[in-house]
């Protein structure tokens, strides 16, 4: 199938990785071709991409928001479940996963990924269905993170499985719970791999049951909960600060 990306970001970091087939981009017929911009009209000369100009009005067709482009892409590139574990093996460095449990707001899910990305986690686990998707508003809400993970889409009890079994990993599912433990409590310093849970119900019985231990965040302020994406990066980057 394909999609159209917009904004300069994204679209830059699709044709950067280049893991998608690309079929055309379109240009604002009006715009300086200059800075980032110039950049995509460089790359899409190298890879003999055709460059079409367009309209305002025939770009706000494809997205209102569309920052003077748009490039017809194949869908997102998804990996198997394998490919996460081999390359997390040829790291040379414990695992790092992040398994988001039935997140289904693109915005969320976008947020995440660009975290996930920045902090150097080995590969994003969602489920194939009753979740948002690699859709092309989750790559604009990912700034283009999205081009250069490994995501798949598997069963998460089953994947927590594997995970522990081929990489002795431990899980965390990220849960405000009586039995939930701060992560000073936690050894965060070796393979892990943590678990956000959907927006209103949090973690699933049978995903939580097989996670190590339940974690929480410290919190210091009068509200109670935080929102997914703020948990779930937050959490990302208390892992990150604590690998050797």
């Amino acid at each position: 199938m394909k999609e159209w990306i917009t904004n300069r970001n994204p679209v830059y970091e699709a044709l950067r990785v280049r893991r998608r087939h690309f079929f055309n981009l379109l240009i604002q017929q009006d715009i300086r071709i200059e800075g980032r911009l110039k950049q995509i009209v460089d790359f899409a000369r190298q890879y003999k991409l055709p460059v079409r100009e367009a309209t305002k009005q025939q770009l706000g067709q494809i997205d209102r928001n569309h920052q003077g482009l748009a490039l017809e892409t194949s869908s997102y590139p998804y990996a198997a479940l394998a490919d996460l574990l081999a390359y997390s093996k040829g790291r040379g460095e414990p695992g790092f996963f992040l398994l988001l449990d039935l997140i289904q707001d693109p915005q969320n899910l976008g947020s995440l990924l660009r975290t996930a990305e920045l902090m150097g986690i080995h590969g994003v686990i969602i489920p194939s269905s009753q979740a948002a998707q690699v859709t092309p508003g989750v790559v604009h809400a990912s700034a283009g993170a999205t081009e250069h993970l490994l995501i798949t889409q598997y069963n998460l009890v089953q994947a927590i499985e594997r995970l522990k079994k081929d990489l002795d990993i431990w899980v965390y599912g990220l849960d405000a719970t009586p039995e939930a433990k701060s992560p000073d409590q936690l050894n965060l310093k070796g393979g892990i791999a943590l678990v956000v849970g959907n927006e209103g119900e949090g973690l699933r019985s049978l995903v939580r049951k097989n996670c190590d231990e339940i974690m929480c965040l410290p919190q210091y302020g009068q509200i109670d909960s935080l929102n997914a994406a703020v948990a779930g990066s937050i959490a990302l980057y208390l892992a990150r600060q604590a690998r050797p």
